[in-house]
């Protein structure tokens, strides 16, 4: 079992909470099928009071819902033959536009390359709007460009992508993702709408509407307004429930001898979809590590590498070049939208790769 110096980490994150760039965190280290690291710093909730931040806090996860969730649902429909990555979207959603005669795919959402735009509208807008004036717009979205030549990261490819899910499966995308991949996983308190004692959660960002701040509440505001369930954000978890996660995806697929996901499916949502002349390098879902651009997983992270963030201020990172897994889980909002986690994760993954 590999020993680092855990002196080096644990004071680099609680300089990042005294200088107030995140109320608190809680960070995973994992290699070659050993946790290196599992500690929480600071506290869940500073406003209106302190509370300690603990293991078992329950973060929202926001834009990982696209890795740990809607991803895994799509791997599982390609592995029962359900959909392709070649099958255009007009297939469930025939009300979605085309850019001159050409169809978004399925692979185009996955890899961020479906020529929509980033977002639907200001979040203000966005607040005044019901689940199915939400949808509505998304379904009536056009590509601005040709599906497959630029890659633009964006929410409603993700939300085209839950809804194509649900109508495959025929059932909610919650219930789908509980049965297939959750529970299997034993992520038990992995869920959409959560129903914890509030002394679980850290704590979000301050909501006008509410005039508190939110608290087992989704923090986008189009996931909130779709009812808390959505391909895009929405998902809660714990940090053993993602190390679970993490578990199963350095295994291949595999999770304590179960077989959730096959390897051809891990490893095909590893693979580069993108070429470096359209943009950052996606595989399906992930954000591959790209020799030419900064990234969240740092300098050192080898070239195979590949993770995920969401706006909260949570990240997962692997390295399987050497079997190197990375969770990080912070409620940065809690202080408002500031830059500073751009600065955070990739020195904080510069760190921990140092120390193997």
């Amino acid at each position: 079992m590999k020993h680092i110096d855990q002196l080096q980490i644990n004071d680099f994150i609680k300089s990042e909470i005294a200088y107030g760039h995140i109320p608190g965190a809680v960070l995973y280290i994992a290699h070659q099928g050993d946790t290196i690291l599992k500690e929480a710093y600071g506290n869940r909730l500073v406003k209106p009071y302190e509370d300690p931040m603990r293991l078992d806090t329950i973060f929202d996860l926001a834009s990982l819902t696209k890795v740990i969730a809607t991803l895994p649902a799509a791997l599982k429909l390609l592995e029962q033959g359900k959909l392709a990555l070649s099958d255009p979207i007009q297939i469930f959603l025939p009300e979605v536009g085309s850019y001159d005669g050409e169809s978004i795919r399925i692979l185009h959402l996955l890899s961020h390359t479906s020529g929509l735009a980033a977002d639907l509208m200001s979040r203000e807008a966005v607040m005044h709007m019901s689940r199915e004036e939400l949808l509505e717009h998304v379904l009536r979205a056009k590509p601005h460009c040709r599906p497959g030549t630029k890659v633009v990261y964006s929410d409603l490819g993700m939300i085209l992508l839950y809804r194509i899910i649900e109508i495959v499966t025929g059932e909610p995308f919650d219930s789908f993702l509980k049965r297939e991949i959750f529970d299997p996983l034993e992520m038990y308190h992995t869920c959409f709408r959560p129903t914890f004692e509030e002394s679980r959660y850290a704590a979000t960002e301050f909501s006008n509407e509410r005039n508190a701040y939110k608290i087992g509440v989704v923090h986008d505001e189009k996931a909130e307004r779709m009812g808390g369930v959505s391909g895009h954000a929405g998902l809660f978890s714990t940090i053993d429930d993602l190390a679970n996660f993490s578990s199963m995806i350095a295994g291949s697929g595999i999770f304590k001898g179960n077989k959730i996901l096959s390897k051809a499916a891990i490893d095909l949502s590893r693979r580069n979809f993108t070429p470096y002349d359209i943009g950052e390098y996606r595989g399906l879902g992930w954000v591959l590590k790209n020799p030419i651009s900064i990234s969240s997983g740092g300098d050192f992270l080898s070239s195979s590498s590949f993770g995920h963030t969401g706006f909260t201020g949570t990240s997962i990172w692997f390295d399987p070049e050497i079997d190197l897994q990375i969770i990080l889980l912070t409620n940065r909002v809690h202080f408002g939208r500031t830059d500073h986690i751009l600065r955070f994760r990739p020195r904080l993954h510069n760190l921990i790769r140092s120390l193997f």
